[in-house]
């Protein structure tokens, strides 16, 4: 599907979505005065645009999926109006290709929550918790076995990209470094395009530009591609060949962080 195509689906799913919440509505609902008898259910167009201080002109066209610019503010005003949930509301953001002002600032740290961090200690295999900018937020015994030079060494850069550009332990413990580092720079390239304006991760970027030559020429590529998982290979210092399918979770409730889990895949596979 291309852009125009993708736009105009998502333009159309907007209008559908909004319509049909308006339509839900009730001048009681909305603290308006029932009035006079209505030959159609749910608040008006007009009303809708009233009780959220837009123009009705801009609420009509987004109902009738026509192409306009939609500010967050304006869109978290018409969400509280159409009594929106949390999810429905993640979802009109989504529609409308803007981020809810109400969720998290999306520079700096943030901590795992502790069911979280108790849910990774509880699986058996490696896992840990990526945060927005690819840091590990929270980890199991297990990955810090796996994962020298990462994950076991106190005070260690957290950061996942920077670990395996930049870390020389990853070249050796990352069975096809050159492959594998690739594929990565391209699944962090997709998280990076939704925050292209945002300077940490631009820092980021130059940075790893700057001090690893491989990471340069790869990112001028251009290549990007979705975290699918897979089959992974380790060669331990101490363990040896080991061989784990990886599996990555996005959190619903905290979209920033992605659970990846390695499943031990056995000896059987080809190198």
């Amino acid at each position: 599907m291309d852009e125009d195509a993708a736009g105009n689906t998502s333009r159309r799913a907007l209008a559908d979505f909004v319509r049909a919440h308006r339509l839900r509505l009730t001048p009681a609902s909305a603290g308006l005065v029932p009035g006079t008898r209505r030959r159609t259910p749910g608040l008006r167009r007009e009303e809708v645009a009233q009780l959220s201080g837009i123009s009705a002109t801009w609420y009509t066209w987004i109902e009738q999926g026509r192409e306009v610019s939609a500010s967050p503010t304006a869109l978290a005003r018409l969400s509280r109006t159409l009594h929106l949930s949390p999810a429905e509301r993640a979802y009109l953001f989504e529609l409308a290709g803007k981020r809810d002002p109400a969720l998290p600032p999306s520079a700096g740290a943030t901590d795992a929550p502790a069911a979280l961090v108790a849910a990774v200690n509880a699986i058996a295999g490696p896992a840990y918790v990526l945060d927005r900018m690819w840091r590990a937020r929270t980890w199991n015994l297990a990955a810090a076995a796996l994962f020298v030079g990462w994950l076991d060494e106190a005070g260690a850069d957290r950061n996942i990209l920077r670990y395996m550009f930049l870390n020389p332990v990853a070249r050796t413990l990352v069975h096809g470094w050159e492959e594998r580092a690739s594929r990565l720079l391209a699944e962090f390239r997709l998280d990076q395009g939704r925050h292209l304006d945002d300077p940490e991760m631009n820092a980021l970027v130059a940075d790893l530009r700057r001090q690893s030559p491989f990471f340069a020429t790869a990112w001028g590529e251009h290549i990007v591609v979705g975290r699918e998982g897979g089959l992974r290979t380790f060669s331990h210092p101490a363990l040896g060949l080991l061989y784990y399918e990886q599996v990555t979770f996005n959190l619903s409730s905290r979209p920033e962080f992605k659970l990846v889990m390695l499943v031990a895949a056995g000896s059987e596979h080809p190198i």
